[in-house]
This record gives structure tokens, C-alpha cells and sequence, in this order.
């Protein structure tokens, strides 16, 4: 598990200012830890060429080369773009052991990360990620 998840966001908004800046389904997953639907998000199937920024706070996340087709429903990509863009904490809701993904900068709930499902990655992980959670900023931009 990352160390770094007792440290403190460098974003720091009260949840009143969170709530005046994000839509209601961006808010209910980024600051409540909510999840979309699957297959209905909207970087689920896309394929452009460019880098996923944190929707709370515009923080680098992903970057489209590590995305892969999982088929789960939610974006999914192998390795963040940085090792110090994300923050990994234990999450033992609905019943599992499931391992929580947030943006590194502010703290905001992204999705989880599973590892050893047999996908050919380099890394043998898969960071299941909200699209909500997310802003693609294509590369010809």
C-alpha cells in the first residue's frame, strides 16, 4: 500500500467549494467515492491520443498510451503517468478488500486498481477508472 496516502492533497477545498465547482455525478464520485455506471462514461471506448487530467483539479493522471481495452466498463490503464500522481489506499467497502485510487494532488476518488486478471500489460494491473473523474486533453490540442 502507498505511504503516501495520510499525506495531505496540495489541493484543499472545503466540500462546499467542491460542490459549487462539480457537477452533481462528477461530485458524488470524486468527493464521495461514488462509481458510474459501466459502459456509460465517456472515455470508456475512447481511443484519442493524449493525457487524462484529474476533473477536480487538473492534475496528471494517465496518459492515453498506457490505456488499454479491458472490456470492464471503465477506462482502464496499466501505469498513471506518474508514480507520484496517485495516491493507493485500502478500501473495504461492499464487502471486499479492494485497493482505492485517488488523484495524488486533491484527493479525489478516481477508481481502484486490480492486479494479477491475466491482461497482457506491462505492469499486470488494471486502474479501473471513473470517466467522470476524468478530462482528456487530446494531443493536437
Amino acid at each position: 500500500m502507498d505511504s503516501q496516502a495520510g499525506t495531505t492533497p496540495r489541493v484543499v477545498k472545503s466540500e462546499q467549494e467542491w460542490r459549487e465547482q462539480l457537477a452533481p455525478e462528477e461530485y458524488a464520485v470524486l468527493r464521495e467515492a461514488g462509481t458510474e455506471r459501466p459502459f456509460t462514461g465517456e472515455y470508456t471506448d475512447t481511443r484519442t491520443t493524449g493525457v487524462y487530467e484529474c476533473r477536480a483539479c487538473g492534475a496528471e493522471l494517465f496518459r492515453s498510451d498506457t490505456k488499454f481495452e479491458s472490456h470492464c466498463g471503465w477506462p482502464s490503464f496499466y501505469d498513471p503517468a506518474d508514480s507520484d500522481a496517485v495516491v493507493l489506499r485500502e478500501d473495504r467497502t461492499m464487502g471486499m478488500v479492494r485497493v482505492e485510487v485517488l488523484c495524488a494532488a486533491c484527493h479525489s476518488h478516481l477508481g481502484h486498481v486490480f492486479e494479477g486478471e491475466g491482461y497482457d500489460t506491462p505492469t499486470d494491473q488494471r486502474y479501473c477508472i471513473n470517466s467522470v473523474a476524468l478530462h482528456l486533453v487530446p494531443a493536437d490540442s
